[in-house]
């Protein structure tokens, strides 16, 4: 089974005033087949997690680890990270015009792979994803996010998570933007992916509404670049209730 482990992860940033320490020393493990829910209030840090196990150039790790199966995530270049199995779905995913949808796709299969898949298979695979995420067919030939609604953009992160079969997926604030409907559709696409593979999820959310959906096996409480809280998926209703304010410090008067 595969492991995704995160050891004392410190992360910084830099800025005008000089580097700023985002994460101050994140501990985390996940396994083949589990979701973990990370929550917590703005600026805690949420998003930073999310994007560093990526790669994102902007984010410096001063300390700790991140591995994969034993190997080192973080000596690994952007496209090795995904070859590797991770996948990250983007809270706002950039456009890229001129290349169609189909055409990205089987690009990017292609890569992960190492050759093409046979263009049968492939199509057969591709219009059934579309299918479960209730998109039209003409979808699949327009540039990638370009003209889309957020609702589309989110539709199109998971389709490419079950078309790609990541080991694990990272979905950054998936549920930002969506309407009831489309939160739904978005959220049977991340359990059929779950339950065609054996893969694990890291999903980043401040509200519990995707959680009715989407049923974690652990919720984690990330304050101020820190793990503060983990629990089971009764934690998220006990911070629907409640919030985040017994996690941060009392303001001086």
């Amino acid at each position: 089974m595969s492991t995704l482990e995160i050891k004392n992860l410190h992360v910084s940033i830099e800025t005008d005033q000089g580097p700023v320490e985002i994460l101050k020393g994140i501990d985390l493990t996940l396994h083949a087949g589990e979701t973990h829910a990370i929550m917590g209030p703005n600026g805690s840090g949420k998003s930073t997690l999310a994007y560093t196990i990526a790669g994102h150039p902007r984010y410096t790790v001063t300390e700790g680890s991140i591995s994969l199966d034993g190997s080192d995530v973080l000596a690994m270049s952007v496209d090795e990270r995904a070859k590797a199995g991770l996948f990250l779905a983007m809270q706002y995913p950039v456009e890229v015009p001129g290349v169609s949808v189909s055409n990205f796709l089987r690009t990017a299969k292609t890569a992960l792979a190492g050759k093409a898949p046979a263009l049968r298979e492939w199509v057969g695979e591709l219009r059934g994803a579309m299918e479960s995420l209730r998109m039209e067919p003409g979808f699949a030939e327009r540039n990638v996010n370009e003209g889309f609604s957020g609702g589309e953009k989110k539709r199109h992160e998971i389709m490419q998570l079950q078309l790609l079969k990541p080991k694990f997926a990272v979905l950054d604030e998936t549920d930002s933007g969506l309407d009831v409907d489309a939160l739904k559709i978005v959220s049977e696409g991340v359990n059929a992916a779950k339950a065609a593979t054996t893969l694990g999820v890291l999903l980043i959310t401040h509200y519990t509404r995707i959680l009715r959906y989407i049923t974690p096996d652990h919720v984690h409480v990330i304050v101020a670049g820190k793990l503060v809280d983990s629990g089971g998926p009764e934690l998220a209703d006990t911070l629907e209730n409640e919030g985040y304010d017994r996690y941060l410090a009392p303001s001086v008067a």
